[in-house]
């Protein structure tokens, strides 16, 4: 069976991600540091009880060795990976001078390096049977610099580059890439805590709903190669940009 691995999933985007792609017939494998084990196999579970397949992995997406160890792991014991995701986030808020190295390094190492180790896995595996899909999440802090996201805007510039420079490298080798720039408040856990109104942004569709966001990564996978998108933003209709 073919496989789709997405590098950090959650109760948000991710797992609806991983979603998506299981009723799409892929066997899902998702991934979270080690201490969030516990809840990530509930997600795999929830998974499987709708009928799909999927298995759980605690995984540190920084380190090299476990990277490498998981890529092989799932092309042995699962199948041929068809589809990447890399969907870890890292947005945290300080501002510049607040901002120690420790925070910086933390936050490129998560959402930029941890970033080109997974596409760098992917097309390990891809290129040799010349198809594939690798899909990176991005957000507003791809495109701008804003105050008190100087780490955050750093690291997701860095991983706008990765994935510009894997598509223009990996495109003619059969491999799809594509960065998809998510842009607004999200559903979930974080939102519903901080969002007095959110039902009723939910009812006029000003927050963006995971599921929804998870459908266009599932289109991206099937498109045709003669018209292949490498960009892609999403948002809600009333947001300001």
């Amino acid at each position: 069976m073919a496989a789709c691995l997405v590098v950090g999933a959650g109760d948000g985007v991710g797992g609806a991600i991983a979603r998506a792609f299981a009723a799409e017939g892929l066997e899902v494998c998702i991934t979270r540091r080690a201490r969030n084990l516990e809840q990530l196999e509930e997600l795999a579970q929830s998974i499987r009880d709708g009928g799909g397949k999927a298995r759980a992995y605690g995984v540190d997406a920084r380190s090299e060795d476990e990277m490498i160890a998981l890529v092989d792991k799932i092309e042995a014991e699962v199948g041929p990976l068809e589809v990447v995701v890399f969907n870890i986030g890292a947005n945290v808020r300080f501002s510049l001078t607040e901002t120690t190295s420790r925070v910086f390094h933390k936050v490129w190492e998560m959402a930029c390096f941890a970033g080109f180790l997974t596409v760098r896995e992917a097309a390990r595996v891809m290129t040799p049977r010349r198809r594939g899909t690798i899909l990176v999440t991005g957000a507003s802090a791809s495109l701008r610099g804003r105050q008190g996201f100087s780490a955050f805007s750093s690291a997701k510039h860095g991983l706008r580059a990765v994935a510009q420079a894997a598509a223009r490298e990996l495109g003619p080798q059969g491999v799809h890439v594509a960065h998809v720039v998510v842009d607004g408040a999200i559903d979930g856990v974080f939102s519903r805590s901080n969002i007095p109104d959110i039902e009723a942004r939910l009812q006029g569709d000003s927050i963006l709903k995971p599921e929804e966001i998870a459908r266009n990564y599932v289109w991206l996978h099937k498109q045709q190669r003669s018209a292949w998108t490498h960009e892609l933003d999403v948002r809600p209709w009333t947001e300001s940009w």
